[in-house]
């Protein structure tokens, strides 16, 4: 399953090895919404796995980005104790332009619009 959420990048981090053939790269974007009159502003950190280690280059700090990822989760056993870990893994980022808006669905035209069925706007 796949997410999409746009935000403001506030950290980049290094790629780390993680083991001969398997690396990581994990970043951050500011991610302001308001609810029921409060600002509540909150910090995503999402993790980049082998080839879109590369991902973050393209950004800088600042700039509002849309982040489209999936969610993992694993569960191990250390000394019998059951663990589990979330990750939110970035497959694609992308710059948003201003102005454009944060939901990636489009309204449908006015002549879609069942409201609009018996209108006439015909130039003519």
């Amino acid at each position: 399953m796949s997410f999409e959420i746009t935000g403001k990048l506030v950290a980049k981090f290094n790629i780390v090895q993680r083991t001969e053939s398997f690396k990581t790269r994990e970043f951050v974007i500011e991610k302001t919404e308001e609810f029921s009159g409060r600002i509540i502003t909150n910090y995503i950190k999402f993790q980049c796995v082998q080839d879109k280690t590369a991902l973050p280059d393209r950004f800088n700090l600042g700039d509002e980005i849309k982040v489209s990822f999936n969610i993992k989760g694993t569960k191990w056993v250390k000394d019998g104790k059951e663990n589990y870990i979330t990750n939110l893994d970035a497959w694609k980022m992308e710059q948003v332009k201003l102005g454009q808006q944060n939901n990636t669905e489009m309204p449908a035209p006015p002549e879609y619009n069942q409201a609009n069925e018996n209108v006439d706007d015909l130039p003519f």
